[in-house]
């Protein structure tokens, strides 16, 4: 990781909303957004490794497993934001309050709105796994405000990065309309350049005077949080499990939609690159490609990488 990095700060330009001005700064291994990133880069790549991840990624999502998501989303958003209002002006916090950028709770309520309708609150309610977040979140915002910003460093952060690829595959595979109902989450309406608000929020972050004990604690509590996402994660994988299959897949089609001819068939084209040399390996290449939705999965794939990438070296 560099050490050159970014500062943006804030201005306000004619009234029209935030404008974003860059600065070079050094960052050291103690700034608390090098600590953050360093200290939960391990879960990170765990969290990102669970089945329900890997199938998201792939557009293997089905839209009722979707909306479990999206309720378990809307619980914590809905503590962490109360918790960030309670403490807003908290020495600590108040640095990092954007609730205009970055609260989501009501976007999601309108997302469970479009999917459940007007009475969506009868329909749903919290899950262990979500409730058990939700419980941490409450107490660290009651008995010691800093570690919120571990938890909100955590969500807000992935949400402007890896969030916005999950937002296209999701779009593609549930086929949801593309003026972006359903999908309100993701979309942050006040943040004009997501690279430059999180290059602001880090700087905001690493200004914050806190001692190395505390910060070790902020690290502690972000791979926490990590933890609660993943149990989440495998939660809604178990509830897959129970959900009648009307599979809404974005990943390649299968032996019967190839009209008969298996070599036409990429996986079938796999195996046989795995035995029988280049020409093969070719072959699938080619078989991969030349269909639509091989198309969109490279350009999800490389979508994926591109937004990991960035999470660790922005």
């Amino acid at each position: 990781m560099s050490a050159e990095k970014i500062e943006t700060t804030a201005t306000v330009s004619n009234g029209s909303g935030p404008v974003y001005v860059e600065k070079e700064e050094k960052l050291s291994p103690e700034d608390l957004s090098e600590m953050l990133a360093a200290g939960t880069k391990e879960v990170h790549e765990k969290a990102e490794n669970t089945q329900f991840v890997k199938d998201f990624l792939r557009g293997r999502i089905r839209k009722e497993l979707f909306k479990l998501g999206a309720v378990a989303l809307y619980y914590t958003y809905a503590a962490m934001e109360e918790e960030i209002e309670r403490n807003k002006d908290h020495p600590h916090f108040a640095p990092l309050y954007f609730p205009t950028e970055l609260h989501r709770h009501e976007a999601l309520a309108r997302d469970l709105e479009y999917f459940y309708g007007p009475d969506w609150q009868s329909q749903v309610k919290c899950s262990q796994a979500t409730q058990q977040y939700v419980d941490r979140i409450h107490q660290v915002g009651q008995e010691d405000p800093v570690l919120l910003v571990a938890h909100a460093y955590t969500r807000y952060m992935g949400d402007l990065s890896g969030g916005q690829v999950l937002k296209k595959v999701a779009q593609r595979a549930l086929k949801l309309p593309p003026t972006g109902e359903g999908l309100e989450f993701y979309q942050f309406d006040a943040i004009h350049s997501a690279k430059a608000f999180k290059q602001l929020y880090r700087s905001r972050m690493n200004e914050l005077e806190l001692d190395t004990e505390t910060r070790k604690k902020l690290v502690d509590e972000a791979v926490k949080a990590f933890h609660f996402n993943m149990e989440v994660f495998d939660e809604l994988e178990e509830m897959g499990k129970s959900i009648k299959e009307e599979v809404l897949d974005a990943g390649m089609p299968v032996h019967g939609e190839m009209g008969g001819d298996i070599n036409k068939c990429p996986y079938y084209n796999a195996k046989m690159a795995a035995s029988g040399g280049s020409a093969y390996a070719c072959q699938l290449a080619m078989a991969v490609l030349r269909h639509p939705t091989g198309q969109v999965l490279f350009a999800t794939w490389f979508a994926a990488l591109a937004g990991l990438a960035a999470w660790y070296l922005m």
